[in-house]
């Protein structure tokens, strides 16, 4: 009788193994075709006299960044606060607590602040941007949106993709600077050194490639943020728990994404 349930078990884990791989590739295409329709209109709807809606766009960029400017100031400011206090009292077994300028300096736009930004907005925007959109797809509006002849993607994607482009980058310059001001608390208390002296620090160790590599991530992570969450908005099924269901899985996606994202970055840029 063991005998037979060992391949039994064995047949039900790889068909389980099977079928995720399968939903995973499927969702991969899915949010590829998503990409590829979002960048049709953006870039040629004007000539089919169907252009993305300026005002979706400055609403979606009000949601997305504007508004949250203040949690994300303030997860960075105590971020860079922290990273300096561990720096500080990891190095003084050295007697290098002096580089901490240089390490929280380099550390943040290098890496932490394009991830605070990422994991902000796509904890915030982009459970947001799922649930409208689940809510739209449950409610049937996606199918009247294609009955009326509007595209559901010209009109509900590609202003969240042209917001995020913008407004990522920008997120991540106020996260880079509020989290290096949070070091600067750290250091001249601990430290005993002049802000002016700090932020002379940081002049000098930050190199233009620094900050041009948290952009370029921010900017990829601004995409997987609008795929991931638009994608498992329009997937949305299954009433108000199918609706849970799609905004956490796309919460957890998006930053999951982010991560590796970021660990891909890091890999070649560091070469």
């Amino acid at each position: 009788m063991a005998a037979n349930l060992a391949p039994t078990r064995f047949r039900h884990m790889s068909e389980q193994v099977g079928r995720k791989f399968a939903a995973g590739v499927e969702d991969f295409g899915y949010a590829a075709a998503l990409l590829g329709e979002s960048l049709f209109w953006i870039v040629f709807g004007p000539l089919l006299k169907q252009r993305v809606r300026l005002h979706a766009v400055f609403s979606e960029m009000m949601s997305i960044g504007v508004q949250a400017i203040p949690v994300l100031s303030i997860l960075a400011l105590a971020i860079g606060a922290m990273m300096a206090m561990q720096g500080i009292y990891t190095m003084q077994d050295f007697g290098a607590e002096s580089q901490i300028v240089n390490v929280v300096a380099t550390s943040v736009t290098r890496e932490f602040g394009v991830l605070i930004a990422g994991i902000v907005v796509a904890g915030r925007s982009g459970s947001a941007i799922a649930a409208r959109i689940g809510t739209m797809q449950m409610a049937q509006e996606i199918d009247a949106l294609r009955v009326m002849g509007i595209a559901p993607v010209r009109y509900l994607v590609a202003p969240v993709l042209i917001a995020m482009l913008v407004m990522m980058p920008i997120l991540t310059i106020l996260s880079d600077c509020m989290a290096i001001l949070g070091g600067s608390v750290l250091a001249v208390t601990e430290l005993h050194i002049s802000m002016e002296a700090y932020f002379d620090r940081v002049l000098v160790v930050l190199e233009p490639i620094d900050v041009w590599q948290g952009l370029i991530k921010s900017l990829v992570f601004g995409v997987l943020i609008t795929l991931v969450a638009t994608s498992n908005g329009f997937s949305a099924a299954g009433g108000a728990e199918g609706l849970g269901r799609s905004t956490t899985r796309s919460v957890v996606l998006c930053i999951g994404a982010i991560v590796v994202a970021d660990m891909i970055f890091t890999f070649f840029l560091v070469q």
